[in-house]
């Protein structure tokens, strides 16, 4: 039977749960963790000052110990997080210097997930979407989806769950629409989302979908680790049957703080307050190979940027690598995790992939510049562009 919501454990028991606690693929059983906001602390740079100690005992969030400190919470009852020999108010401050919340389980095993359709949990409390989108020409999304899908799975409309207006690619719709469009899938703020998509490199679109429940402020949503790739090779259930959910009431609030605009982003190359880093792959990042699908669109990236391509945060399995690996990326690159970070790439899409390694990291404030590279193409000063393409070239 599938585990409940698991409760908070310090931030490192988290992102880290113990071998006994991980799923085949290491992801964790549990779906989520609970968040804590404490009313009166500004959200800022994740750090972490010192050891987080905790241990679980029966009946109890948190083992007890002689320093405890409740956190007030947005969900569920108030949770003790435990920092065995701190002073309570060295324990509050510390508390104020870690990540605003506690976080929410990222990710699923693809075992957490078949058990719970297994146990009939899907529900008002549970949907799954499949994310899945292919470039024209390709393969076809929806059409695979009627073909077979998780049982019980929805299918989340990249093209019509965006902003059509919009002369930029993939642009987040608004509050009202994205609302409407989630609450006809049968989501609403109480509803745990999984999120997989079809890709052959275990996860592509499945990311953004999951930022924007975030960005809207749904925070219990996770990615199914390993995709339908790994759903299938693993021989868990598939149907044909297209889900038929009861429309639900969603209230969607737009967080300004993980989104960025290119506004921001032109400003921030003087000001120099965010770190920015690039999903797309080396070649198109250089501007030695062509933008995929693209007319009038050179490749290329935003000056001052970094290149971490999303790819080398999948395992060849398909499934995301160990924070211990997603760090030492980070770290070969220079990305400092403790400063402000924003994720780029082409249209806003591979650098959901950055901010959800960051937050397997103990990061989850990573901004997205929505427009990304489409829209700085078209819009910045050309001296703000960086690019080794030869136009004319084939």
């Amino acid at each position: 039977m599938p585990s409940g919501p698991a409760p908070p454990v310090g931030l490192r028991g988290a992102l880290a749960p113990p071998p006994s606690a991980r799923g085949p693929q290491g992801g964790a059983e549990q779906p989520f963790l609970r968040e804590c906001k404490p009313s009166h602390w500004v959200p800022g740079p994740c750090r972490v000052a010192g050891p987080l100690q905790t241990r679980r005992s029966a009946g109890s969030a948190v083992g007890k110990s002689s320093s405890q400190v409740p956190l007030p919470c947005t969900h569920g009852p108030h949770t003790l997080l435990s920092f065995p020999g701190f002073h309570p108010r060295q324990v509050m401050r510390r508390a104020e210097t870690m990540v605003h919340q506690v976080l929410y389980r990222a990710l699923v095993s693809t075992k957490w997930l078949a058990e719970s359709v297994r146990a009939g949990k899907l529900g008002p409390g549970l949907r799954v979407l499949d994310a899945s989108w292919y470039s024209p020409g390709t393969r076809e999304a929806r059409k695979e989806y009627l073909e077979r899908h998780v049982p019980g799975a929805s299918f989340f409309d990249m093209e019509e769950c965006r902003d059509a207006a919009s002369p930029y690619e993939m642009m987040l719709p608004s509050e009202a629409d994205f609302a409407h469009y989630v609450g006809r899938l049968g989501i609403s703020n109480q509803t745990h989302v999984v999120v997989y998509d079809g890709d052959h490199l275990g996860s592509f679109y499945a990311p953004r979908v999951w930022w924007m429940f975030r960005v809207f402020g749904h925070r219990t949503v996770s990615v199914l680790n390993g995709g339908f790739r790994n759903w299938l090779k693993e021989g868990h259930p598939v149907t044909s049957e297209p889900s038929r959910p009861e429309p639900a009431n969603f209230e969607a609030t737009l967080d300004r703080s993980l989104l960025k605009t290119y506004e921001q982003v032109l400003e921030n190359l003087e000001s120099k307050r965010f770190q920015l880093v690039d999903a797309r792959s080396q070649g198109r990042y250089l501007g030695t190979e062509p933008e995929p699908d693209a007319v009038g669109l050179d490749p290329g990236h935003i000056r001052g940027s970094v290149n971490m391509p999303f790819v080398d945060f999948l395992t060849e399995d398909g499934f995301e690598k160990s924070p211990e690996e997603l760090r030492a990326l980070f770290e070969a690159k220079k990305v400092n995790l403790a400063q402000p970070l924003i994720a780029t790439c082409r249209k806003g899409v591979t650098a959901c992939h950055i901010a959800l390694a960051a937050y397997l990291c103990g990061k989850p404030d990573v901004a997205i510049y929505d427009g990304s590279w489409f829209e700085w193409f078209h819009r910045a000063p050309p001296e703000t562009r960086v690019s080794q393409w030869q136009r004319g070239r084939a």
